[in-house]
């Protein structure tokens, strides 16, 4: 990436009047209309009970509340290490691992939802 750098301080040597930050912007307006990802997720982007209502509701009737193809996750005595990996990993035949579909923040925030559940 030092190739574009080079060129805008050529640049700015051969037109000193030329504003290497106006330059840069206007150079690469792939990158301006299409910014970065953040680094951290938006709260919106974690909010448990939007993802388990589009991903987990369809076996955990009620938003988990009482079971469906999916147990009652309500009042669940299961330790949280345990729904966490449950989600991360799944079981065969009964339910599809998660891991690879929602990062570690969402994970938390599933659990998050499910710990916050009443009858």
């Amino acid at each position: 990436m030092r190739i574009p750098f080079v060129m805008i301080a050529s640049l700015a040597v051969i037109s000193p009047g030329l504003s290497t930050t106006s330059f840069a912007q206007q150079s690469t307006p792939a990158a301006a209309s299409n910014p970065l990802p953040q680094a951290e997720a938006s709260p919106d982007d974690i909010e448990g009970g939007k993802m388990f209502a589009t991903t987990c509701g369809f076996c955990h009737q009620d938003g988990g509340r009482h079971a469906g193809r999916g147990p009652k996750l309500s009042k669940s005595e299961r330790s949280d290490e345990y729904i966490v990996e449950r989600i991360k990993k799944g079981k065969v035949g009964a339910m599809p691992a998660y891991g690879s579909v929602f990062s570690d923040g969402q994970i938390i925030a599933i659990l998050a939802y499910i710990r916050g559940l009443d009858d």
